[in-house]
């Protein structure tokens, strides 16, 4: 995604004064004017209308409603749910947005009316799944303001929203085999599980309608996200709609994995949808369109394979990761040698000899799809098939056991590895360094500097990764002003 914005993009001060909101503004919601307000749905209508879709929705106007005060004093305390249009709703999304970019408080208008506020993120949630009422650009401001709402859990009133969508009962979307096991390892979240089925039970229909919605709405959002990820062609043209929403949606998942209270029970489901292998197998990230996709994709495969306890919280020591390598890798064996006689030298053989890539791959690509699905099934990642009859192809089968069983480096080992000065494919991508005109429109594969940090380690190795690229930032200004003080020139030399 281009990222990077023009220098003086942003109004001046005599051009809103003459612009035309700025004359609404005067006429129906300016806190110093005199004249009587009057609310009228037909105006944010016209405004969403003409001066942000037509305009393609230009930074510049909605700096100039965000500047007249467009979301406090019109759009909010106007906001009925009941009759609240689709323009009112984004109209308000896009202003929390610009309120971010521009990095200024967004919530403070909400906390002065917030009998209405857990209606509104409701009816967020449901315009987020919907395909055919809002555009691809749309959905992606949509999912942009649910970034800024997870982002924002130490807001009493966000967090009372977002908390339903990550809590406990998102485990009914787990395969039932992987949810006992699940159970097992952590037996007091079976009991929680239980009484929260009991309690669902005692509701009314509208309240079970709801609370369903919410425990499904992170899966049935992935899903939207596969559907829009799988219609990108390998080769032939396609609109960067598409993919501006995709990388938005792996912000979101990155959001998501890197703060504990929505990592919690939400890895288990992310994991559960094989979102990493799906992802990686895309037409996208083969696409020059697909680097920054590519990017974002790492950064999320680092916080998915974090090395912590999602439950307690505490860091994952060395043997706690062997343990865990070795009981998957275990498992597996127990499987083939149970029930596939063809794979008795896998099963028997040394964990060290077969947990990397290239060997799992060449014992596992000798079968069928049929077979490979069934592994999978035994070792509850995919439910069984249906008729002896698999419907997945062999490369996402080989790739599922490939991901969920090859040997990783630890995170200490990747920092090792990294080199002290930046290389030529870090110090031009506008992607990791932004450019000094950065608009702060599109999304970086940069981390987030949160109140939430996973472990010490994370906040050490965020702050490590940024101060590298700050680094690289500087080492780049310093080779552009050498080269300018140069004066190169191109020289063209015919032959004949």
């Amino acid at each position: 995604m281009s990222a990077s914005g023009k220098k003086g993009s942003a109004p001046t001060v005599d051009q809103i004064q003459e612009d035309v909101i700025t004359e609404l503004a005067n006429q129906f919601w300016s806190p110093y004017t005199s004249e009587t307000k009057l609310f009228k749905p037909k105006v944010i209508e016209d405004i969403y209308s003409k001066e942000i879709l037509a305009t393609k929705f230009s930074i510049r106007r909605i700096v100039v409603l965000e500047f007249s005060q467009y979301l406090e004093c019109y759009l909010w305390p106007n906001y009925h749910p009941e009759k609240a249009s689709k323009s009112h709703l984004m109209s308000l999304v896009i202003m929390v947005n610009e309120k971010f970019r521009e990095r200024v408080p967004a919530w403070e208008a909400f906390q002065s009316k917030p009998e209405n506020f857990p209606a509104f993120f409701q009816e967020i949630l449901h315009a987020s799944l919907k395909t055919e009422e809002f555009s691809l650009q749309e959905q992606a401001m949509l999912l942009v303001f649910l970034i800024h709402c997870f982002n924002s859990l130490e807001v009493d009133l966000i967090r009372e929203q977002v908390q339903k969508l990550v809590s406990l009962s998102i485990w009914k979307n787990i395969l039932p085999g992987r949810c006992e096991e699940l159970f097992h390892t952590y037996p007091k979240y079976k009991k929680f599980f239980n009484l929260l089925r009991k309690n669902q039970s005692k509701l009314t229909e509208s309240e079970k309608e709801k609370t369903e919605f919410e425990s499904t709405f992170l899966a049935d959002l992935i899903k939207k996200y596969f559907s829009v990820l799988g219609k990108i062609p390998v080769s032939d043209p396609m609109p960067m709609e598409s993919v501006h929403y995709c990388e938005r949606f792996l912000e979101l998942m990155i959001d998501l994995e890197a703060q504990l209270p929505t990592r919690r029970f939400f890895n288990a489901v992310i994991d559960n949808t094989h979102f990493l292998v799906v992802s990686k197998l895309s037409n996208l990230i083969k696409r020059p369109e697909g680097k920054l996709f590519g990017q974002l994709m790492d950064m999320l495969e680092m916080y998915v394979e974090f090395e912590i306890n999602d439950q307690t919280g505490e860091a994952l020591t060395l043997h706690d990761r062997i343990d865990l390598h070795y009981n998957k890798i275990t498992a597996l064996q127990k499987v083939l040698f149970r029930q596939f006689t063809d794979m008795q030298d896998f099963a028997i053989a040394n964990v060290a000899s077969i947990d990397t890539r290239v060997a799992l791959r060449k014992h596992f690509s000798c079968l069928d799809e049929l077979s490979l699905h069934k592994i999978c099934a035994n070792l509850n990642l995919l439910p069984f098939p249906e008729n002896d009859e698999t419907t997945h192809k062999k490369e996402f089968l080989l790739e599922i056991l490939i991901t969920q069983h090859e040997r990783r480096p630890s995170q200490q080992e990747t920092v090792n590895e990294m080199p002290l000065y930046p290389t030529e494919n870090i110090i031009w991508d506008e992607n990791i360094v932004p450019t000094e005109y950065f608009s702060g429109e599109g999304c970086l594969a940069l981390p987030k500097m949160n109140l939430q940090f996973l472990t010490l380690h994370d906040y050490l190795l965020k702050n490590f990764n940024l101060f590298r690229l700050e680094s690289t930032y500087e080492i780049r200004q310093d080779i552009e002003d050498a080269i300018t003080h140069m004066k190169p020139w191109y020289v063209f030399v015919l032959i004949f």
